[in-house]
């Protein structure tokens, strides 16, 4: 079974101010004169890590990392001013084009799997190939299963904490409590909104339970920006109109894609990756038996490297 490639350091590190408001940080490691490609971190919220550059051999790949808007290096911390899916897809484009990239590989799992289908649904002529894990459309029933009801019935006991911050008689709209909360000036119900929400996501990731997973989702930094800006995202629908990315899906007929997804995957269910599957059959696409949602469960750690060294022959 493959495992991570061992870690490595950039050798460029770029801050890009993509409007009045929002810098990012962007890395590049690996092999300057490599395959471009470009990892999409999860959330909206989430981060890139250095396990991130992992993913992909160094020799073959020139690996672009960045921070999405308002997380992780990036700010202002956890901002939702100008940040909607749209904001991330031209981000992408100014990055790819500040780092004077003609096409690029798409890597992304979760909310790294939305924003790749939209980025590659806008702009499919700067795409080599896609790799998706975890796959998340971002419809009201997706949204609904994890943060109202469906998750709820496969942990029920990590649910009670998730409620513990909402009232019981706003527990009907659930993703409407936690938005006015963690939109809230009040400083004290906003942290313990964003940690509950947060680590309520963090539980459910693994098939296995993972300690160091839930304590780095219930750390204030990344509670904070994690919840605050997926409540803003999901709350405003991903800034999409609904099922978008499987009625615009044609798009993506002349990109060579791979779909990994746990079988036992509770934060999106693999009806998602099937759907996507139906509307994309020429993917590649590979379920895994023993695994949930998280990149670093053995059995997706393994096709996501066995993709990526596939690819690189591919594009080699």
């Amino acid at each position: 079974m493959r495992t991570l490639y061992p870690e490595i350091t950039p050798y460029a590190e770029h801050w890009f101010e993509v409007d009045a408001t929002h810098r990012l940080y962007v890395e590049e490691s690996g092999n300057p004169a490599g395959i471009p490609v470009i990892f999409i971190h999860g959330g909206p919220g989430g981060a890139t890590a250095p396990s991130h550059r992992c993913f992909f051999n160094p020799d073959l790949y020139r690996i672009v990392l960045f921070d999405q808007r308002g997380c992780g290096r990036s700010t202002p911390h956890a901002s939702l001013d100008n940040n909607t899916t749209q904001h991330l897809i031209e981000d992408m484009e100014t990055i790819r084009q500040q780092l004077q990239i003609d096409k690029w590989m798409l890597f992304g799992g979760s909310w790294g799997s939305t924003l790749a289908l939209a980025y590659a649904e806008t702009h499919p002529d700067r795409v080599l190939s896609m790799i998706l894990r975890g796959i998340f459309l971002c419809r009201k029933e997706d949204i609904d299963w994890f943060y109202q009801h469906g998750a709820s019935a496969i942990f029920p006991d990590y649910w009670q904490d998730y409620l513990q911050p909402i009232p019981a008689d706003e527990r009907r709209d659930l993703l409407s409590a936690y938005y006015q909360r963690l939109t809230s000036d009040n400083e004290i119900a906003r942290m313990a909104a964003a940690k509950a929400w947060s680590v309520w996501e963090g539980r459910c990731s693994t098939l296995k339970p993972n300690a160091d997973i839930t304590q780095h989702f219930g750390e204030p930094h990344v509670a904070l920006a994690m919840a605050r800006i997926e409540a803003h995202y999901f709350y405003h629908g991903c800034f999409m109109r609904e099922n978008q990315l499987i009625e615009e899906a044609a798009c993506l007929k002349d990109i060579p894609i791979t779909l990994v997804h746990g079988r036992y995957d509770i934060v999106c269910p693999i009806k998602q990756a099937f759907d996507l599957h139906k509307a994309i059959p020429h993917a590649e696409f590979n379920i895994i038996r023993d695994a949930g949602h998280s990149a670093f469960e053995p059995g997706i750690t393994d096709n996501l490297l066995r993709a990526t060294d596939h690819f690189a022959r591919r594009h080699a």
